[in-house]
């Protein structure tokens, strides 16, 4: 993922341990395969959660976001056509640290979180789309221009927004309700928009 090229420089430390008494004898940075190290361990983490998702207890499940940090922190942001819940979190947060654990992928110390991205990040999966549907949204298209609306559909290619517009009749204006269809590539992001009004 693009993201992971932001890392100009990470640390593998490579540690040679003696059989009898397992004490590190030398470690040193290794800069070559860093970029590519990160994302084997991310495709790995992957695909174990594909792994899980498949159960039946978390097949309402999906990945958002996972971010590999420099200074041993692993972030998974995850969603559900349902809602995700603080308990699902917990049990594929402990899931991944049995593999993590078992496989060594970041030494001894290392810090894991696994939870929702949170209402004010923007929809990345078209899953979260669709389970946003009826609710309001701000879309920032690729020219910078804002347009904020009621999310009323959803396919593979585009969405489309339901917005109130001032237009002119006669010398007066009036609200007018607009449907506007938005592709997916002209979207830079989408915010759902929070509203406390009863």
């Amino acid at each position: 993922m693009n993201k992971y090229w932001t890392y100009v420089v990470f640390y593998i430390t490579f540690a040679k341990y003696s059989s009898k008494s397992r004490k590190r004898e030398h470690s040193f940075p290794l800069f070559i395969y860093a970029l590519e190290a990160i994302l084997v361990i991310e495709q790995k983490i992957i695909d174990l959660l594909d792994q899980k998702f498949k159960e039946e207890d978390f097949s309402d499940c999906f990945l958002v976001d996972l971010q590999l940090h420099a200074n041993q922190r692993l972030e998974v942001f995850l969603d559900s056509d349902v809602g995700i819940t603080f308990e699902k979190c917990r049990k594929i947060s402990r899931y991944l640290e049995e593999y993590i654990d078992e496989e060594d992928w970041f030494g001894p110390k290392y810090t894991l979180d696994v939870s929702s991205p949170g209402i004010t990040r923007p929809l990345k999966k078209l899953r979260q789309y669709n389970k946003n549907i009826g609710r309001k949204v701000e879309v920032k298209t690729n020219d910078g221009e804002k347009k904020t609306g009621l999310l009323i559909a959803v396919t593979d290619t585009e969405i489309t927004l339901e917005e109130k517009v001032r237009v002119k009749e006669g010398k007066r204006k009036k609200t007018a309700i607009i449907q506007t269809v938005i592709p997916f590539d002209e979207i830079e992001k989408t915010v759902v928009q929070i509203s406390f009004k009863k």
